[in-house]
């Protein structure tokens, strides 16, 4: 018995053994997001060389069971990354070859996903030659990437508050390809592929890095080519195009809508978001038309029937900025010369120099005067000054917003301005008790290092017709994690100041409401934030106010001002009161920004219009 028993224990402890040498790619990634066999040993694993880079090599099982069982494991990438700068150094594309070395999970960040990888490589054998290597194709009739959620931790809402209540790499979460795009990308990790008839859906980062969408279905395209934002659903479908592994360079010249060549390459995850390093370099056929938006359709009738009003974030204007002449030339050509416009991120008039300098007279001074020479009204201006380097934005700049209005057609009723830590109140009348005037400027729980909006009463020459406005340009977004990230929900940073923010900018408005259920109110700027995320959520119910996208019929997936990776997306908004809403409001996006490509670009936000009845009756 004694024999027997100890036989059964070689046995096992052969079989053990065995099956340890005998590791699949396929049982190294397994079917979740971290490797069961995280810093273990793995030997004779066995696999064809895809691709080869400056810092190793992707192999591919030779029995991929995506491709030769009956019934594959999706779930489970057969490809794997070998990092060693030298591991390649005598292996080709096509050889088959075992190797022996560690699974280790790697990032650079704390926040960002991990990277499966076989380290240490060692015994490298090629047992063979000239193997033929097939990509995987994404697309119709093969795979499909899902096109809504992210991550079965998201709560079903990407943007949901509170952000960051569970980790990838905490919960480690089986692998669910069909439903979460986190999921399908992971368990393409190390895998050649293609994509067919690729569109750019982005502008290319720093590093050349473009993102793209294939011949697969997507939600969210808009007219352009790009994919829009929406709610609940930030485009999981979408995929970023690195460095291209021959150490070419990608185009720097890519526009949202560019038709793209068929891109063949490695699938990894790296800075924060799944990628596809190419072969080689993208490659543009075709662009969209026409290359710029027209003009808006919407023109000032220059009464109480029909004035319009601009809303633009210029991007750290400052007096000698050489896209000064441009953002004039925007706002004549393209918007028409509003009557009144909203403007953000105005710079003190010697910018980002960090001293005492906090006005922007000459700022503002310089740009009426290039609206002028453009064609455009004699505009007058007015903003308040900030306290010194207590407005955020960048260092020494001192950024704030303004109006720019036409004094042949519009005038501030009654001007008392405000200093820039008196709180503007609303009176009987309702009226202002600081015209203009900023909103609690020292409620320092809203305002961190923040623009305090700014509160101004306006009439039509004759004094028949008054209407209030709000400029506002809430709290960055900076401090965000990326989308793609290990916090899930994503971080979206800044979101509790600007829950603060909403409600105080709204419950000053709705006080305007309560006194005049009919009073005419327009609130604009850069929110920094979506219409179906938590703090404008607030911000609407609480004000009272109507979201002009909506009022004025605007397509949902034409609501875009800004391009921020895989999306277009609305941070820029335009609020109505009810009675404004009720008369046949109209409202534009003009996409002279996100359309052009990074040289042509003059502000990283498209200017908007509306046309609005301000009439008292």
């Amino acid at each position: 018995m004694k024999i027997l028993t100890r036989f059964r224990q070689i046995a096992t402890f052969a079989l053990c053994l065995s099956t340890a040498s005998a590791i699949t790619i396929s049982e190294i990634n397994g079917k979740k997001y971290l490797s069961l066999y995280k810093d273990q040993p793995v030997t004779n694993v066995t696999g064809i060389v895809t691709a080869k880079g400056p810092d190793g090599i992707w192999i591919r099982s030779p029995t991929s069971d995506r491709r030769f069982i009956l019934f594959p494991d999706i779930r489970t990438s057969e490809s794997i990354y070998v990092f060693s700068r030298t591991v390649g150094t005598n292996l080709a594309v096509g050889d088959r070859i075992t190797l022996d070395g560690k699974v280790s999970e790697y990032r650079s960040s704390p926040a960002y996903l991990f990277l499966t990888e076989i380290t240490a490589p060692a015994n490298v054998r090629k047992e063979s030659s000239g193997n033929k290597v097939t990509p995987l194709i994404i697309g119709r009739n093969t795979v499909l990437p899902p096109t809504q959620q992210y991550s079965s931790l998201d709560r079903l809402d990407v943007f949901a508050v509170p952000n960051n209540s569970s980790q990838v790499s905490v919960a480690n979460p089986t692998l669910r390809p069909l439903l979460y795009g986190l999921d399908f990308w992971e368990s393409l990790t190390g895998e050649l592929v293609t994509v067919r008839t690729p569109r750019a859906i982005s502008k290319p980062n720093n590093f050349g890095d473009t993102w793209v969408v294939g011949d697969w279905p997507v939600t969210g395209r808009n007219h352009r080519g790009g994919l829009t934002l929406t709610d609940r659903d930030a485009n999981p479908e979408a995929i970023i195009i690195g460095s291209p592994l021959d150490g070419t360079r990608n185009p720097t010249g890519t526009k949202l809508g560019d038709s793209l060549q068929e891109i063949t390459g490695i699938v990894t995850q790296a800075f924060g978001f799944y990628r596809i390093l190419p072969l080689t370099a993208l490659q543009v056929t075709g662009s969209a038309s026409p290359a710029l938006p027209p003009p808006t359709t919407l023109i000032s009738s220059e009464d109480c029937t029909g004035l319009t009003v601009g809303a633009y974030n210029v991007e750290n204007l400052m007096p000698t900025s050489a896209h000064l002449p441009r953002v004039a030339a925007h706002i004549v050509d393209y918007l028409k010369s509003p009557s009144l416009v909203f403007v953000q991120e105005v710079q003190d008039d010697n910018g980002a120099t960090n001293d005492a300098v906090v006005s922007a007279n000459v700022t503002l001074s310089n740009l009426v005067a290039a609206i002028s020479t453009a064609g455009g009204p004699d505009y007058k201006f007015v903003d308040i000054v900030p306290v010194d380097d207590q407005d955020g934005g960048q260092p020494g700049g001192n950024i704030r917003v303004a109006y720019l209005y036409d004094p042949s057609v519009i005038q501030l009723r009654d001007p008392n301005p405000g200093s820039s830590i008196d709180a503007n109140e609303v009176l009987p009348g309702p009226e202002l008790k600081f015209n203009p005037g900023r909103i609690d400027p020292l409620n320092t729980d809203a305002w961190t290092a923040s623009r305090k909006p700014l509160a101004a009463a306006w009439e039509t020459l004759d004094g028949r017709n008054k209407f209030f406005t709000v400029n506002v340009h809430f709290g960055s977004k900076g401090g965000s994690s990326s989308i793609e990230g290990d916090p899930r929900p994503p971080v979206n940073g800044g979101v509790d100041d600007r829950q603060k923010q909403a409600e105080v900018t709204a419950n000053f408005i709705s006080k305007i409401l309560q006194q005049d259920r009919n009073a005419a109110i327009i609130a604009a700027g850069d929110f920094n934030e979506f219409t179906f995320v938590q703090p404008l959520e607030t911000f609407t119910s609480v004000s009272g106010l109507r979201d002009l996208d909506v009022a004025a019929g605007v397509p949902p997936l034409e609501r875009y001002t800004y391009l921020f990776d895989m999306n277009c997306q609305e941070l820029d908004h335009m609020f109505i009161s009810p009675s404004l809403a009720g008369k046949r409001p109209r409202f534009e996006h003009v996409h002279i920004n996100t359309w052009a490509d990074a040289q042509g670009m003059v502000s990283d936000h498209d200017p908007s219009v509306a046309k609005l009845n301000v009439c008292s009756r």
